[in-house]
């Protein structure tokens, strides 16, 4: 589970160009939207990107998307849940 959170993390970090942060600054329970990380609903849509291609993991629907992009712990496990 650590690997893959150190991973996300990185993954994330590349995704959406957040080169003001370094990993180690990255709360993996934190909020990615709003008061945590700060994303926007463009990053949603990196975000969702990189779990398909990157985790092979599909979003089932809008409702679950709220869940799993709670914060990178979150990601994490629904990847853990639904891993081919």
């Amino acid at each position: 589970m650590e690997d893959l959170v150190l991973d996300l993390k990185k993954n994330i970090k590349d995704a959406l160009n957040l080169e003001h942060l370094e990993i180690e600054q990255i709360d993996a329970e934190a909020p990615l939207f709003g008061e945590g990380l700060g994303l926007d609903s463009i990053d949603a849509l990196e975000l969702i990107v990189l779990m398909e291609k990157k985790y092979g993991v599909k979003i089932k629907s809008a409702e679950d998307g709220k869940h799993v992009f709670q914060s990178i712990k979150s990601m994490a496990d629904y990847i853990i849940a639904n891993k081919k």
